[in-house]
């Protein structure tokens, strides 16, 4: 199989779905890897890694797509690669439903492709490979994301995380107990912060107390509590993710008009449509907004501001899927769980349920479409 890594052209993308070291382990096992000239330039891979690692140079995007059967890349495909998109070919890269172009989709429904959403694979134990990888370093960034726009010289409150001996300590509430909201709560509360986290998990509020050695405080996300514990917050953490839906608003727009001027919201559910009502996506050159007083910080690729750091570990992920699909092409699909669950769509269907009513055209289960193009086969 030739697999093909482009370079990212969503603007500030700087991660690349598959390393050197990808690129290496696909050539010792007989593909062929296409990768484009500085596909790896924004996380330090050079070129000339790439071509070390056994890997072919094209010297554009389009080159990519046309030549390779199976193309990796971070984000969505902009509506000039899907017209390079050529039947009979695969795609792996996020979905991004809180924000799917509906041009994009239709364009992918008009080819005979197969398009695997990455933080759409979820495996046996309902585990999600891309997300936890992505979630745990933006659970690591966060706090020192908010301490920053804490300070007075970024428009906050003028305080500090950690309380001084007389002064008390930063109250941080995160809403959402998954990956990136205990991540960050186990970091938060080392930089000497008052935390809350709260989720409408009782289970998962029990695993997050027993593993955080720390006191922390933990309470369930109903309305009520949400809107009593936010209005207090310096830092409010948006991480409410729903697997394959848009994120309910969790955080409605009174609740941030009742939050302190000058106090800070990090929406990291803005690439699933944002949990905090008053969100909307931002960029890593210009981050933050303020609305009600209230700075919002609601850039949807956090990870890639560490983009060295997020590539291994989007490679170390996404590497053995990869490998599934170049040895057993189609027939993958049926037999990796994990894999069959992130295709949304399938030789010009939608197989994604959630996907096919936010853009309102018809679903139809992969499972039928596999039986069928497998027959034929």
């Amino acid at each position: 199989m030739i697999v093909g890594i482009p370079k990212e052209s969503w603007g500030e993308e700087r991660r690349v779905a598959l390393t050197p070291a990808g690129a290496h382990s696909l050539s010792m096992a007989g593909h062929t890897v296409i990768a484009q000239s500085d596909a790896g330039a924004g996380c330090g891979f050079s070129t000339e890694s790439y071509s070390q690692a056994g890997a072919s140079i094209a010297f554009s995007a389009e080159e990519v797509f046309a030549r390779a059967d199976l193309i990796v890349k971070v984000m969505p495909p902009t509506l000039q690669e899907c017209h390079w998109l050529g039947e009979g070919k695969c795609l792996f890269s996020v979905v991004h439903l809180g924000s799917a172009n509906p041009e994009v989709h239709r364009l992918l429904q008009n080819q005979d492709i197969i398009a695997v959403g990455l933080e759409l694979m979820e495996d046996a134990d309902h585990q999600i490979p891309v997300v936890m990888a992505m979630a745990e370093i933006a659970g690591m960034l966060v706090p020192q994301i908010a301490g920053r726009f804490l300070e007075t010289t970024h428009g906050g409150r003028g305080v500090m995380l950690g309380g001084v001996p007389g002064v008390p300590a930063s109250h941080v509430v995160i809403v959402g107990a998954g990956n990136a909201g205990s991540t960050a709560a186990r970091v938060f509360l080392g930089y000497g912060a008052s935390v809350t986290i709260m989720d409408d998990n009782l289970k998962r509020l029990r695993v997050v107390e027993s593993n955080l050695t720390k006191v922390v405080n933990t309470a369930l996300a109903t309305p009520y509590n949400v809107e009593r514990y936010v209005s207090s917050a310096d830092v409010v953490l948006g991480a409410v993710w729903v697997h394959g839906r848009k994120a309910p608003h969790v955080i409605t727009e009174p609740m941030v008009r009742n939050m302190r001027p000058g106090s800070v919201i990090i929406d990291l559910s803005i690439d699933q449509g944002g949990c905090v009502e008053t969100s909307r996506p931002t960029t890593l050159s210009d981050p933050v907004f303020k609305k009600h007083g209230v700075s919002h910080y609601c850039v949807p690729n956090v990870p890639s501001s560490v983009a060295r750091t997020a590539s291994h570990a989007l490679n170390n992920v996404i590497l053995s899927f990869v490998e599934d699909v170049g040895e057993n092409g189609r027939e993958s699909f049926r037999h990796n769980l994990a894999l069959r669950r992130g295709v949304y769509m399938f030789a010009g269907h939608c197989t994604h349920e959630a996907l096919a009513g936010l853009l309102g055209c018809d679903y139809v289960s992969l499972d039928s479409l596999l039986s069928t193009s497998l027959r034929e086969a």
